[in-house]
Order: structure tokens, then sequence, then C-alpha cells
């Protein structure tokens, strides 16, 4: 069976005490939320230490936005997993479509943020998806293909089983558009499939793979009811409790 999972990226919101309320709020009704949902916020590195704090011995996770691709060293302004583990997070978003866009991450250095990740004992929820002209150019599959393969075909089974994966359509984040519930059960399929002819079907349907395209309360339920849908990576919407806990409650 495997793991719904609904996780909030704040990304470059809220000041640190605008984040402990908030963080408060989720944690306040997470009891509305299906025991076998797992829920997840994910702050900006300047509030993890009060809210791994405020978390701990509840229900909800917490992860961080990026991590450093080194382990430690004279690499100003980074973070390494193993100061995140050492704070009590649990998940780290790898790959996200904003850091491959603004800061030019490569798959290769995706797949060195992915080993310290494990390393430390975080699970990276790594990002994969396509941009508009990439869509519209009929080159998704392969696209997220590449992806895949070059971030993750080189860990060995053990290691692939501790990621989570996440779709987001770039073409669909923050723009109010969203892919249709076949087009992401589509995609969803085919990187399960990836994972299939890589590592087995039995580690492949082990693998939660999350949607990351502007879902929100009124389209979630709908697109986690597709067969591949093990839950979403929500931007937006994670910023206020209400909804974040919305779409945790469309299961």
């Amino acid at each position: 069976m495997r793991r719904k999972i609904v996780a909030g990226n704040w990304k470059m919101n809220t000041l640190p005490s605008e984040g402990l309320a908030l963080a408060k709020d989720v944690i306040a009704k997470s009891a509305e939320v299906s025991s076998g949902v797992e829920l997840v916020v994910i702050p900006p590195f300047t509030h993890l230490n009060e809210v791994t704090k405020l978390a701990s011995g509840t229900r909800v996770a917490v992860g961080a936005q990026n991590c450093a691709r080194w382990q430690s060293g004279a690499y100003t302004g980074e973070v390494s997993a193993a100061m995140l583990g050492a704070m009590g997070v649990e998940y780290v978003i790898i790959g996200h479509s904003e850091r491959r866009e603004y800061f030019g991450e490569t798959n290769s250095q995706l797949y060195d943020k992915i080993q310290q990740a494990l390393s430390s004992n975080l699970m990276p929820i790594f990002c994969c998806g396509e941009k508009l002209d990439e869509r519209e150019a009929n080159q998704h599959f392969q696209v997220v293909k590449q992806q895949v393969e070059e971030s993750l075909f080189a860990l060995d089974e053990q290691s692939i089983k501790q990621v989570v994966i996440a779709y987001e359509p770039v073409w669909a984040i923050g723009t109010g558009r969203t892919a249709t519930t076949e087009q992401a059960q589509e995609m969803h399929a085919y990187i399960r499939n990836l994972i299939a002819g890589k590592y087995g079907s039995q580690i492949a349907d082990s693998i939660s793979i999350l949607y990351g395209g502007s879902c929100k309360p009124s389209n979630a339920a709908e697109i986690f009811a597709k067969p591949d849908v093990d839950g979403g990576l929500i931007g937006g919407a994670s910023l206020v409790a209400a909804d974040f806990i919305a779409i945790a409650k469309s299961f």
C-alpha cells in the first residue's frame, strides 16, 4: 500500500512568526485528516528549527526546500542535509522546477543532492516535469524520462525505495492552469512504468508519486482519485491552513 502524502511547499513566503502561526494552525487542524494521509509542511530555512520543535510529537512532518550537494566545507550560503537532519527535518525537496529554472540545477547535481539526503536519513521529494513549450512540442515524456533516469537510476534498490517523486507540469505552476486529471494520470503512470523498467514492478508500485501543479481544494479530490496519483506537492494553497487541510481531506 503506497503512502498518501500531502506536502505544503511554502517557498519564499512568511516571516518566522507568520510561519509558526501557520504551522500551529496546520497541526491543530490535522486531526480532521484521515490517519492514512501523511502531512508535511515545508517552510523556509529560517523557520525550520522552530517549526520542527513545534511539530515534534505530532502527526505533521517537516521538510526543507533544498539542500547542498556537498557534505560540508567552504560553500557559503549552503545548508547541508546533515544540518537539516540534526534539526529533525524528515523530507527535502530536490530539483523543484524553480531551482532548475532560476539556479541552473542539473540532473547530475540533483543526483548528488539525493545521495546527500539519503545519507542523512532524509526522504527526498524529487521533482520532475516539462515546460509549456516542451509539452506543446510533444516532448514531455522525453523530458521527464531524461530527468528521472539521470537523477535516480544510479541509485540502488534500497535507495530508490526511499524517494518520493513529484510530477510538476511546469506550465501549471502558479499560472492558474491545471493539467487535466487524465494528463496527470498519464504522466504518473508513465513515471511508474519507467521505475518498473529499471527496478521491477514491486518497487515501482511502492513509490509514492505526487502531483505538483496548482492543486487546490476544488480539484484535489478528482486528481487524487486517479490510480497513480498518491498525493500532492502543494504550493500557494499550502499558505492557508484551511485550504491545505481541505486538500488533504480530499482522499
